[in-house]
């Protein structure tokens, strides 16, 4: 029976080191997800790491709240707060979905004080949908 080759430079023998201060980011992305029942804020560095998220939940809305515009703009501050002190001065807004946060999310993005190079809306449009289910017979 032979032993397996142990690997030296695998990831688990690495020793993770603690961050204490926080990464300098000037310029990132934000992806707002606004569904009718959640809105979901992720910011991004430029290579997509993420580095602050917030949504209406996490928020501390429950229920039929969470889709409100309030709870997406509260959402949003919540995880440009955190970008903020880490020296985020510009942003591209990439928003998908069709909530009622959209709007109200971007309002919350352009009061925080960080330049918006561009705003996309990113919402997946199908050209032909899917295929229908096969007529019933009865």
């Amino acid at each position: 029976m032979t032993k397996p080759i142990a690997r030296s430079g695998s990831r688990r023998n690495r020793r993770i080191a603690s961050r204490k201060h926080g990464r300098r980011i000037p310029k990132g992305l934000i992806h707002v997800q606004a569904s009718f029942h959640n809105t979901i804020v992720t910011v991004t560095d430029v290579r997509g790491r993420v580095v602050s998220w917030s949504s209406a939940g996490t928020s501390g809305f429950r229920g039929t709240r969470r889709g409100t515009p309030f709870a997406a703009e509260t959402a949003a501050r919540n995880a440009i707060q955190t970008v903020v002190h880490q020296g985020m001065q510009r942003a591209e807004v990439m928003i998908k979905g069709p909530g009622l946060g959209r709007d109200a999310a971007l309002q919350s993005i352009r009061r925080s004080g960080i330049r918006l190079h561009f705003v996309r809306d990113v919402t997946p449009m199908s050209h032909n949908g899917c295929r229908p289910p096969k007529k019933r017979r009865v």
